[in-house]
């Protein structure tokens, strides 16, 4: 009987010591060496093995490498497709993460439904095949040419791989896989690394592209090694309230495109609906005789978002202020209270301030400084903003009106939106306010935002 090998892994890093030891040497975390079973045998047989030809690697000049332009497969998912930089580059490895039952798995087994042009090979680890039929009736078949297999061994999946030959492989979850080569449990560091080697192994020879849908630790970030992110291709992460209707997909890493674009669905009863113009959704129309609230244009990768500002300034009831935001860094809103108490004498040191972006999203770009800034005046005053105002800036430390990128764009928002004023910094060059039909009102500090808004 062969003796039974085992090592130990670091389940934050996936790195392998020969002994348990406290602190990974690697990562430097204490307590994360967990034992694992392990076999390495010389008559092991690799799951996968490419039928074409094999070829030995040379090295080659880099000016004589001869390339063709790869065209993208371009799904029936418009949000997708511009996540993915354009749609999914053959041979690619994508990793889908998101917390339990926020939509993982019904957005790709919908991607998998609505692809008629491709042959679709759906593996789940976690449902069987009534679940899955009886979810893909909820959404609807159509003309699916979507092939289900309900299987955790590597070595069975690509048995079936090779008879289907499918062009998109989805695999749910990547953490139920188990490959025959190793000894370890499904979900343990080493399986995880070794299921997702011979995936990118077949992606790559067979320029298939595959969807992995990966859980999510209690800190937010994928289950498994962080080399498992280092080998795929991109990066989504499907994240959002489920107490909300809107789910929100962002790349976290992308090899084929931008990591700033943004999509936006729907959860309704019969699946997840692309929200194209996402501003409607965010601002709601009852703002009319409310203080705190102000409308933001901001921009998510490629996309002009308008965004719903609130605000709550209200007497701290106990001496002690409470500062509390919602979608909005938290440490920018202090330094934006700080501005206000020292630049604009606003008395807010022994209020509370809270602060709540509308829809559940969460907006990094500067430019909604000035909404924050109107808000909290706003709402400190209890004295409504106009519903027709959009706001378009950065706030500075001195109290100044920053420009901010792309404003014709954001412009062109508010104005497609039916708004009558935008107020922007004086610093923006170029924009010329008679071209168009939205008032374009700059400013250079704060007490003139002040006068335009509030008279």
């Amino acid at each position: 009987m062969a003796k039974v090998k085992t090592s130990f892994f670091c389940q934050n890093c996936g790195t392998q010591a020969p002994q348990w030891v406290g602190k990974c040497s690697s990562c430097n975390e204490w307590n994360t060496l967990v034992e694992e079973v392990i076999e390495k045998s010389s008559g092991t047989k690799i799951p996968f093995s490419s039928n074409s030809d094999k070829r030995i690697s040379k090295p080659q000049k880099i000016t004589e490498i001869k390339h063709h332009k790869e065209d993208r497969i371009v799904l029936n998912d418009k949000e997708l497709n511009r996540v993915l930089g354009g749609g999914v580059v053959p041979g690619s490895l994508i990793l889908f993460g998101g917390e339990p039952g926020i939509g993982k798995s019904t957005l790709l087994l919908q991607t998998a439904l609505k692809q008629p042009q491709l042959k679709v090979l759906y593996i789940s680890g976690e449902e069987s095949e009534q679940q899955i039929s009886m979810r893909a009736d909820r959404i609807g078949k159509k003309e699916a040419n979507c092939y289900v297999l309900t299987e955790t061994s590597t070595a069975n999946i690509f048995r079936q791989i090779e008879e289907i030959k499918p062009e998109l492989l989805i695999i749910d979850s990547i953490q139920t896989l188990h490959s025959p080569s190793i000894e370890s449990s499904p979900g343990s560091i080493s399986q995880v690394r070794e299921c997702t080697a011979e995936l990118l192994k077949f992606a790559k020879e067979t320029a298939t592209p595959v969807f992995l849908i990966g859980h999510i630790t209690k800190d937010g970030g994928i289950a498994g090694p962080k080399v498992l992110e280092h080998m795929v291709d991109a990066v989504l992460q499907f994240e959002g309230d489920r107490n909300h209707l809107y789910r929100l997909l962002r790349t976290t890493k992308n090899r084929f495109g931008s990591t700033n674009e943004l999509g936006i669905y729907e959860m309704t009863g019969t699946g997840l609906r692309e929200v194209e113009n996402p501003s409607e959704i965010l601002i709601s129309g009852n703002t009319e005789n409310l203080s705190g609230i102000s409308i933001a244009s901001t921009i998510e990768g490629v996309r002009p978002i308008l965004v719903e500002v609130q605000a709550l300034v209200s007497t701290a009831a106990y001496g002690t202020p409470q500062r509390s935001s919602t979608g909005f860094d938290l440490r920018r809103l202090n330094m934006l209270l700080a501005v206000l108490e020292k630049r604009c004498g606003f008395k807010l040191g022994a209020k509370d301030v809270f602060l709540n972006l509308a829809g559940g999203i969460r907006v990094d770009d500067p430019a909604i400084d000035l909404a924050v800034v109107c808000a909290i005046m706003s709402s400190n005053a209890d004295i409504p903003i106009g519903s027709k105002v959009a706001l378009a800036a950065e706030v500075g430390l001195s109290g100044e009106i920053r420009p901010v990128n792309r404003i014709d764009q954001r412009i062109h928002e508010s104005q497609k939106l039916g708004f009558e004023k935008i107020i922007i910094s004086k610093s923006n060059t170029g924009i010329k306010p008679e071209q168009y039909e939205i008032e374009v009102v700059k400013c250079g500090k704060i007490e003139e935002v002040v006068r335009s808004i509030f008279g």
